[in-house]
């Protein structure tokens, strides 16, 4: 028998996503179901220090808490990390989403394609409420059609899109961008297929 949970642990690569999930998150959680977010210092170090954070979190957990780890694939092959991962929490002792059967499961791994930014191409109409000069017609031009295969760096591209119409000629600020798109993204609306395998797991999670 499944159990809903009522507190999500989402470990997360860097302080962008972090952002993004703690804005984004309040607006798809039922009431009194908790959250918590746990940034590592960058990719390398999260799969450095996972297996002992699982360990950790393997000898007290409790029924209702569930782990959502959250990595960008960058230019990973996403088979093969989704595999690391797995394995990773497997040695650790925790049920995976993926082999738990009817059981509940503890953990699901997801992986950002090919990084946050892509989820933000996703839900163009949440960006141009943030960004009300960018160019309404994105989504249907080449090369944008499909947010998961944007090529040559999402965020770099995310950048160069907001410099044509006038925005973030500093530089992108990664964490003030993810906080404002995570308060208004709509994950119905989303175009992004490895956004919506987040959604679905938590959504799952919570059912």
């Amino acid at each position: 028998m499944t159990m809903a949970a009522s507190h999500l642990e989402f470990l997360v690569e860097e302080p962008s996503m972090e952002a993004f999930l703690r804005a984004l998150m309040p607006r798809l959680l039922p009431q009194g179901c908790t959250f918590d977010v746990r940034p590592f210092q960058g990719k390398s170090d999260l799969l450095t220090k996972l297996e002992a954070r699982l360990r950790g979190y393997a000898s007290w957990l409790p029924p209702g808490m569930r782990i959502v780890v959250v990595v960008d694939r960058d230019d990973d092959d996403c088979h093969a990390l989704k595999q690391q991962l797995e394995a990773i929490a497997t040695r650790a002792g925790l049920r995976i989403r993926s082999s738990a059967g009817n059981d509940t499961w503890q953990l699901v791994n997801r992986v950002a394609i090919e990084e946050l930014e892509a989820w933000f191409f996703g839900d163009w109409e949440a960006v141009r409420k943030i960004y009300p000069r960018a160019p309404a017609n994105l989504p249907s031009r080449q090369g944008f059609r499909d947010p998961d295969a944007i090529a040559g760096g999402t965020w770099e591209a995310f950048e160069r899109v907001l410099q044509r119409h006038g925005y973030v000629l500093g530089g992108l600020r990664k964490i003030d961008t993810a906080r404002a798109i995570g308060a208004v993204l709509d994950p119905h609306r989303s175009r992004s297929a490895s956004f919506r395998a987040f959604h679905q797991a938590v959504n799952e999670a919570l059912a």
